[in-house]
């Protein structure tokens, strides 16, 4: 085997695979900083070009390209608080906060030493995983896919926030608004309401940017300073090798979190939008000194970037050693195969053994550059929280409204969009915790299609399958230890409101307990409705949204009833909701919209940038006129030019 680790090495590390290499790093860098450019997007924009390329040099562009993805997106993720990648929206639960602290560096340097960590870990996985692990991959079937993924659920909705109902609500919330447009199993589309754009689902990315990126977008368009609270980084303990020296500290937590990536990427379909929440629940459940999960704990960004670099090596065991990809990137991978008349099964274990050791090198060689070169750039890009920050709306929004737009090219995208950053908006102002909502929404195909196999294969017998209950066991666990330890809060809260309304605000959970109580009233209404809706559908259609609705609605009124009873907290709150920036903001995107329609993105979002400068941010002339140089650039070079967005027919067109 060491005569192929070698050969592999060799096939890569000549002319021009390692030139095409370091492009795919380059390029993978690019999608993974830039909101809603993924590696998913990367690797089929990059397929085609690798029709004229030989074996060696196309696999390894292409995997290059994608293993960086979960390492650069933590740029966004901590500066802006919005997920570079399906990858990274974990980190922004302390990552951000972090930055705000004026500790972005530090983030850095835990992030991208773990994510390196992490790649090479699993790329290590691959080595010795694919003989040991296929008679475990083989016992997961539909039932135990199922678990799983209840699991996750339980897991991030009970640690994501100080409420368990809450958590566990926006997940079934998620697996609900997954339901809209055909179903899984029968081609009958539910909860459309008569609109066309509803009848294939809702697209992730607007849904993701709208639940963070709106409301970041609305905290920067206030212009209270720059993204950070502080006027200058805090100094000793908040550089980039204090987040060295934090990952090294936590080395146990890294290495238990790759080993999870690792598992979870062997597991098809999975990928790394659900391994950053599970290894992120395991963290917080896990950790017993001093915890501060939300507020800026650098543990919760350890824990989800190493896990979601490890995954990349856990999802090509099953693309290479069975032809099962292990997440959609790698389905694209896998047409790369093909494109190379390379058969992914067991030849890739004897005869092309050396090429899979070549894929192996790429994991170990890219998570390393990636890591060491954003390592070297991360104390220039960090200074961005200290510049204003109304001159970074501009470039947040273009940034959204494209990453948004991109999903199906429709003025849909962007109504979506908005749609969720309404209810993102409403949810961080009622202290319901958005990620759980997130990963409900990304899992909930799987949980369907999933359950509706067992129940049509298995009955009620699946739920006694050993695995299974095994599963089950974790997710009760889970929910137990979490209800604990909310009440023993609730106790300290009882004794002292004034520290918990302090303590809740800096988790920025709290929100308003009497908001809290009429969004759990919408909330009962939302599962009221999905469940009268689902009455006259046809079983195998309506099994699934009402087993998500009905523990919801449950979890929703406890919520509620919950938040009535804490509604004196409100009185020791001295940062009230205001109005009027939420009514400017809307103006300012309802002027974007209307221009787009008349002109064209191509012109109104440079005009919306040159007009914000001047009139909001008031912005020196030439300032205004270079920044709106420089968006005009990148919608035309990258994303008309390399992308080939299809732009909104405006009027004037």
């Amino acid at each position: 085997m060491l005569e192929q680790a070698m050969a592999g090495a060799a096939q890569l590390l000549v002319w021009p695979a390692i030139g095409f290499l370091f492009l795919g790093i380059l390029i993978g860098i690019f999608f993974g900083v830039i909101p809603g450019l993924s590696g998913l997007n990367g690797m089929a924009i990059l397929l085609p070009f690798t029709f004229t390329m030989e074996t060696v040099p196309a696999l390894c562009f292409l995997l290059g390209m994608y293993a960086v993805t979960s390492t650069a997106d933590t740029i966004s993720s901590v500066l802006l608080g919005i997920p570079g990648t399906a990858a990274s929206q974990a980190t922004v639960l302390d990552g951000h906060p972090m930055a705000k602290r004026g500790e972005a560096e530090r983030a850095f340097g835990a992030a991208f030493t773990v994510s390196a960590v992490g790649g090479v870990l699993g790329a290590i996985a691959v080595v010795v995983s694919i003989p040991i692990l296929q008679p475990i991959i083989l016992a997961f079937s539909q039932p135990e896919f199922f678990m799983l993924g209840v699991v996750g659920l339980t897991m991030v909705g009970a640690l994501s926030g100080g409420s368990v109902t809450k958590g566990i609500a926006a997940a079934a919330l998620g697996t609900l608004i997954a339901c809209v447009g055909y179903g899984q199993q029968v081609a009958i589309p539910r909860y459309w309401f008569d609109v066309l754009y509803l009848i294939d689902g809702l697209p992730l990315m607007p849904v993701v940017l709208g639940l963070f990126a709106i409301p970041e977008l609305l905290d920067l368009m206030k212009g209270k300073g720059g993204i950070s609270d502080v006027s200058s980084a805090p100094g000793e303990g908040s550089g980039l090798m204090q987040g060295v020296r934090d990952a090294v500290q936590n080395w146990w937590l890294t290495l238990r979190c790759s080993i999870l990536g690792v598992y979870i990427g062997l597991l098809p379909g999975l990928g790394a939008g659900i391994a950053d929440w599970v290894a992120y629940g395991h963290a917080v459940q896990t950790t017993r000194k001093d915890p501060k999960f939300g507020q800026g704990d650098v543990r919760g960004v350890i824990a989800p970037e190493a896990a979601n670099n490890a995954v990349k090596g856990g999802a090509l065991v099953p693309t290479i050693a069975f032809g099962i990809p292990g997440s959609p990137p790698m389905a694209l991978l896998l047409g790369g195969f093909l494109i190379q008349g390379v058969a992914p099964g067991p030849s890739m274990l004897t005869t092309n053994l050396s090429l899979t050791f070549s894929l192996i090198w790429t994991l170990v060689i890219a998570n390393v550059a990636a890591a060491v070169l954003l390592f070297a750039l991360s104390k220039y890009i960090s200074r961005l929280i200290f510049i204003p920050a109304l001159l970074l709306v501009p470039a947040v929004t273009v940034f959204t409204l494209m990453g948004s737009w991109m999903s199906t090219f429709q003025l849909g995208d962007w109504i979506a969009l908005f749609g969720a950053g309404a209810l993102g908006v409403a949810m961080k102002r009622a202290g319901w915790p958005r990620p759980p909502l997130i990963l409900g929404f990304i899992i909930a195909p799987i949980l369907e299609n999933a359950f509706h196999i067992s129940r049509q294969s298995y009955g009620y017998a699946w739920l006694g399958r050993p695995i299974v209950l095994i599963l089950l066991a974790v997710a009760v666990l889970t929910i137990v230890l979490s209800i604990r330890k909310s009440s023993k809060q609730a106790k300290l809260d009882k004794a002292d409101p004034v520290q918990a309304a302090e303590a809740l605000s800096m988790a920025e959970l709290a929100g308003s307990a009497r908001f809290g109580a009429v969004f759990s009233v919408i909330m009962v209404g939302v599962f009221g409705f999905a469940i009268w809706a689902a009455r006259d559908w046809p079983g195998a259609l309506a099994a699934f949204p009402v087993a998500m609705a009905v523990p919801g609605l449950i979890c929703v009124v406890l919520a509620g009833v919950a938040d009535w009873r804490r509604r004196h907290l409100d009185e020791h709150q001295s940062d009230p909701f205001a109005v009027w920036p939420l009514i400017e903001f809307c103006l300012w995107m309802l002027g974007i919209v209307l221009l787009t329609m008349a002109v064209g993105q191509m012109i109104a979002l440079p005009v919306f940038t040159l007009v914000f400068l001047l009139i909001k941010a008031r912005a020196k002339p030439l300032l205004a006129a270079g920044y709106t140089a420089g968006v005009a650039l990148l919608l035309w070079g990258v994303f008309d030019q390399i992308i080939n967005v299809a732009w909104y027919p405006s009027w004037l067109s």
